[in-house]
């Protein structure tokens, strides 16, 4: 990572990013093994797993403009606050309780926690960050990278003495931090509703320019999904390897926390927010390319099978290849989509429109899950192999696509600036 990026945040927004890295960190500490202790330890099958799993989804991306709006209405300091020590409860909850109804309760804490959270540390981060907002994104998602590479790996080796003990873990980073941004994080003043809550939600409705380009960047996370789902189980598929599936989140990991400040900086040196969003979406989708090319010449190996490392190596070399493009995609998307988001909503509702702009594109990266691990069940080994694939290239060209029909008619400008012609604008 760049010092000097990090040097160059206010105060606040230091303690935001540094605050990111302990969440990540006890995040992936813990939910990365829970569907193994679930499992292994109190006996639960796989539907009641995902029963707790998807609840624990469901409650965070479902009260998502509920917690922006909150951050918009109550302040973000508050919800960050609140966010991160309700996950002191959520997490200590898991390591204490082993019923269904217990683990069920913690997976509605965990949830609810991060939809109070991360609407309102996003928003905060927004306001503090002024005209370097991409930046300070990009140092932003530097620390969150860091926390998902060393979060796991505390994670394997606490597990190893007992779950409970990850559990502790966790509770006493998110104390840690609670208390760091109740003694540190300054305040920040709450402008002035007008518009009641319900009056606030139409206004983000009947915006159609971020309403298009929520529905544009709604690619980014349906792609980024696939992170979880169909990249480990192509590797998987063509090595035989269950622990190839860690080379890809290592590749992914890496390429975030030495590459993203880079990749920023890189890009807004040549090519406007709204011009960096659309061909990193068109990344994206093409780092689907090589798979879907060698999809239909690669066979299934299974762990029986074995093979030389070099033919192995080999084989997940398309996967490889697509993960470098990928995550060079992400890392191109995501901080200006973040500048932008205020751009194409609003300052004053930054949150809600937040909040609106997550919940959406939660719903979409779902069904676009759904498509896709419909599709490779239905064709994996099959002539049609490659249809998953090319439905997933498809899905990052059409966000492209629509991010740059708004950048062409000037939709990705200040509404000031929207009669200027195509090029970098000056706040984005």
């Amino acid at each position: 990572m760049n010092i000097a990026a990090f040097r160059g945040l206010s105060p606040a927004a230091r303690l935001l990013v540094v605050n990111q890295f302990g969440i990540t960190l006890g995040f992936y500490m813990l939910l990365p093994f829970l569907a193994s202790y679930m499992s292994d330890q109190l006996g639960y099958g796989a539907a009641v797993i995902g029963l707790v799993l998807g609840i624990r989804n469901l409650s965070q991306q479902g009260m998502f403009l509920v917690g922006g709006t909150a951050a918009d209405r109550l302040g973000c300091r508050p919800m960050i606050i609140a966010g991160c020590a309700l996950r002191v409860v959520a997490f200590g909850s898991f390591g204490l309780l082993t019923s269904l109804p217990g683990l069920i309760i913690a997976a509605v804490l965990t949830g609810l926690a991060g939809a109070l959270f991360n609407p309102a540390v996003r928003t905060y981060l927004i306001h503090e960050a002024g005209e370097r907002r991409a930046e300070a994104f990009a140092v932003f998602n530097v620390f969150a990278h860091a926390g998902t590479l060393v979060g796991p790996l505390l994670g394997a080796a606490l597990l190893s003495v007992d779950f409970r003990l990850i559990a502790i873990s966790a509770c006493a980073a998110f104390a840690v931090l609670t208390v760091a941004q109740l003694a540190v994080l300054p305040h920040r003043g709450i402008e002035r509703q007008d518009n009641g809550v319900l009056g606030s939600w139409r206004e983000v409705v009947a915006n159609r320019r971020f309403v298009a380009f929520t529905l544009s960047l709604s690619a980014y996370f349906a792609l980024y999904n696939q992170l979880y789902l169909t990249i480990p189980l192509e590797i998987q598929r063509v090595s035989g390897l269950a622990g190839s599936i860690a080379v890809v989140f290592l590749v992914s990991t890496l390429i975030g926390v030495f590459g993203q400040v880079r990749i920023t900086a890189w890009c807004r040196r040549r090519w406007s927010a709204g011009r960096s969003v659309s061909i990193g979406l068109v990344c994206m989708g093409s780092s689907f390319l090589p798979i879907l090319l060698t999809n239909p010449l690669i066979p299934s190996r299974s762990a029986a099978e074995g093979g030389s490392w070099t033919a192995i190596a080999l084989a997940c070399l398309p996967v490889l290849l697509g993960t470098v493009l990928f995550t060079v995609g992400m890392a191109v998307t995501n901080p200006f989509a973040m500048e932008l988001l205020p751009v194409v909503g609003s300052e004053r509702l930054a949150g809600t429109y937040y909040g609106f702009y997550y919940l959406v594109s939660s719903i979409v990266a779902a069904a676009v899950s759904w498509l896709a691990g419909g599709l490779l069940d239905g064709f994996s080994g099959s002539a049609l192999g490659w249809l998953p694939w090319l439905t997933l290239l498809l899905v990052g060209l059409a966000g492209g696509g629509g991010a740059a029909l708004l950048q062409r008619r000037g939709l990705l400008a200040r509404r000031s600036e929207s009669n200027q012609p195509d090029g970098k604008e000056t706040s984005a």
